[in-house]
Formats: structure tokens, sequence, C-alpha cells
């Protein structure tokens, strides 16, 4: 684990130096180098995760697919949505809207004298072990993740913009980031908010964010791929998570990382089947989700308001 980290962190270093610091000092951002070397780190761990995809799931597509992707139009927009993502670009635009706010939020709590809650001190000695306290943060972020993807179903203004995301009718290892910007901004401000009051350490945070991204892109992949009967019960396979987008089945298996919490909650789908995908009014009845970037953001805003 130390080796990994070092190489890291000298990626990081090496990074910023190189391309980060000269960007910034040129744009006369010099005052927010701190939070430059923080993005390094963000966009680094993108194209970890970019290179994973293309090196690892592209060839497991390849090799047992669902389904043969004809649609190569709409394939090259969810590519564009991972970018996008996964390069920091939407997180860079949230650093300079949201961030100060935070910011603002949590020092007036601190000043107030009331701090940010330590989940993992109430196990003072067994948090001191190495892991333990990110395990028990990755259980807390993914029962998280759970209600908050139950909330983007059982709201219906909610639903109105995350159905972008079930609109794919061809999923593939590029479908995970296929959301409507505002459904990211909000699932994005409830994360944020809960693991800063949880008291999650930055580095933390990063690895949570990084693991639970890379899993869904695989479960995501056009791969005819499941773990068996015990595997499936411990971690969220291609297939499992194809049900969830399943046209037949649908509200099912809302699990992100753990399937544990559908389990608990009797959402649990378990059926040895791989579904077509989409949405239901949208194989019905033709209704349209829009082709292009900007033509499935505005038409997510005018499902919201009821327009669409």
């Amino acid at each position: 684990m130390d080796f990994f980290t070092d190489a890291f962190s000298g990626a990081q270093q090496w990074l910023f130096e190189s391309l980060i610091q000269p960007a910034m000092f040129a744009l006369g951002l010099g005052n927010l180098l701190v939070d430059g070397y923080n993005a390094t780190g963000w966009l680094l761990v993108g194209l970890i995760q970019l290179v994973v995809l293309v090196a690892v799931i592209g060839p497991l597509q390849r090799w047992r697919p669902v389904e043969a992707v004809t649609d190569r139009a709409t394939l090259r927009t969810d590519i564009l949505y991972t970018v996008i993502h996964r390069l920091g670009l939407f997180r860079l635009a949230l650093f300079f809207s949201l961030d100060p706010l935070f910011d603002q939020l949590f020092g007036a709590l601190r000043v107030a004298g009331l701090s940010t809650f330590q989940l993992d001190a109430l196990w003072p000695g067994v948090t001191d072990q190495a892991g333990v306290s990110l395990v028990i943060y990755l259980l807390a972020m993914d029962a998280l993740n759970y209600w908050i993807h139950r909330g983007q179903h059982q709201f219906e203004w909610w639903w109105e913009l995350h159905s972008l995301h079930h609109a794919q009718r061809q999923m593939t290892m590029w479908s995970d980031n296929r959301n409507h910007l505002l459904d990211d901004v909000i699932r994005d401000v409830i994360v944020v908010v809960v693991a800063q009051l949880m008291g999650i350490a930055p580095s933390q945070f990063v690895v949570i964010v990084a693991l639970t991204q890379l899993s869904e892109s695989f479960q995501h992949a056009n791969v005819r791929i499941w773990f068996g009967r015990v595997g499936e019960r411990l971690w969220i396979s291609p297939r499992f998570h194809r049900l969830h987008h399943s046209v037949v089945i649908g509200d099912h298996n809302f699990g992100v990382l753990l399937p544990w919490w559908d389990m608990l909650l009797g959402t649990a789908n378990f059926e040895h089947r791989f579904d077509a995908t989409g949405v239901r009014d949208q194989v019905a009845q033709g209704r349209d989700y829009g082709r292009g970037f900007w033509a499935q953001q505005w038409l997510g805003l005018k499902r919201l308001v009821g327009r669409a």
C-alpha cells in the first residue's frame, strides 16, 4: 500500500509542477496553488480510471458482450460525459461555484463551536488499525449512495432528471456518467456535506470516490458477467446492475457497490438474466430523451418543469 501511495504522490507532484502550476501562474491563479494541487490528484485519478476502462474493461466487453453496439453516436456522447467527469471538468466548475459556499458554511459551524462528527472515533483503538477506518467510511458512504439512488427514482421531480441516465438503450462502460448535470450537482452536494459531517479525511474521500466510480463503470459494461451465487451477494456485478436498467424489471437493485442494502430492504433481484435497457415510456411511447449532449441537458430541464 505504501508503494502505491508513494507512486501516486510522486506522479501527482510531477504532473502539478510540470503542467498545472505553470498554467495557474499564467492565468493569474497563483493564490490557489493548494487547491490546484488537490485538483491535480483528481485529474490523475481520472486518467488512471480511463486507462483501466480502455485496457481492462474494454477487452472484456469485446470478449463477452451482451449485445452488439450499433448506435455509435450515443456511445460517443457517453464518452464525452465520462471525459467531463473523470478528468475533473465538472468538479472544477463545482470548485469555483459551490466550494466557497461549503467553506463558509463549515467555517461558520467551527466558529460556533460545532465541530464535524468523526464516525471512526466511535471505535477507538479498532479504527487505528490500517484500513479499518477506510472500510467504515466506505460502508457509510455506500449506504448513503443507496438512499440517494432510491430518491432519484422515487421523487418524481428527481426522476425527470435521473431518467436520462436510464435512457441509454445500449449500455456500455461509458454509460455511468451519462447524467443530467443538475442531477449530478444535487447528488454531489449531498455527498460532500455528509462526508464533511462524518469527518472523512480528504485522502480517504478520494479513494472511496475513485473506487466507487471504477466499480460503477464496470457495472455498466456491456459484458455478460456475473459473480456466482455467493459473489453476487458480496459485490455488485454487471448482471445485477443491468437488471436495475432493465425495461422489464426496473425499480430494484439500487445499490452502488454492495448489494447488502438491497438485500436488507427488500429491493434486491438476483434473477440470472440480461435484459434490454432503457426507460419504459421511451420504449413504449417513443418519448424523446435526446441524442446529443446539449439536447439531453435541455430536455431534462423541460421534463423537470413538465414541458417535455
